[in-house]
């Protein structure tokens, strides 16, 4: 098995950033931030939804039978 020095090697400091790779990472930001929208939300939406039924159900007066 071959390992070349030159991948193991740490550069020291901060590597520099390609426009590409700036692109690209602007571009994961903005998904993310859709991500947040799509599927952070409506899961809380749905657990306050339940929570509210449930403290409803629990709180509401019980039906008296004569």
């Amino acid at each position: 098995m071959k390992i070349s020095y030159e991948n193991m090697r740490q550069l020291k400091g901060k590597t520099k950033e390609t426009n590409k790779q700036k692109k690209e990472r602007k571009k994961e930001f903005l998904e993310n931030k859709q991500r947040v929208f799509t599927v952070v939300l409506p899961t809380v939406a749905a657990i306050f939804v339940i929570i509210a039924a449930y403290v409803y159900i629990k709180t509401r007066p019980k039906l008296i039978e004569y």
